[in-house]
């Protein structure tokens, strides 16, 4: 588990129609990255994949799908799908990280 700090995130057609798609907005999902959620990597994917999971501003589990891309001096974020996460998911994730909850719930 990691953090991140959110310098630049890379929007374009490719990404911010799968992002889009589950409800969550450009903002909220920039927003929700720069709240240092808890990070894993992500074992999906042919490139190198992190996973971010927490809570946004208004408490609902966030779920987003990201990649870092450096491009000289400055390091993209570049969102692959974000979406509230189910019920289920939420359940599994206070059991498996309280102190991930603790965190993010301060």
């Amino acid at each position: 588990m990691a953090s991140l700090r959110l310098t630049i995130v890379e929007w374009d057609e490719g990404n911010w129609p799968k992002c889009g798609q589950h409800g969550l907005l450009k903002e909220e999902i920039e927003e929700f990255l720069g709240t240092r959620p808890s990070i894993w990597r992500d074992p999906h994917g042919q490139e190198e994949r992190l996973r971010a999971v927490g809570s946004n501003a208004a408490g609902r589990y966030v779920f987003v799908v990201f990649t870092l891309r450096r491009q000289g001096e400055f390091t993209y974020i570049r969102p692959i799908s974000a979406r509230y996460m189910h019920h289920k998911e939420v359940l599994r994730y206070e059991q498996d990280s309280p102190e991930a909850i603790s965190r993010l719930s301060h």
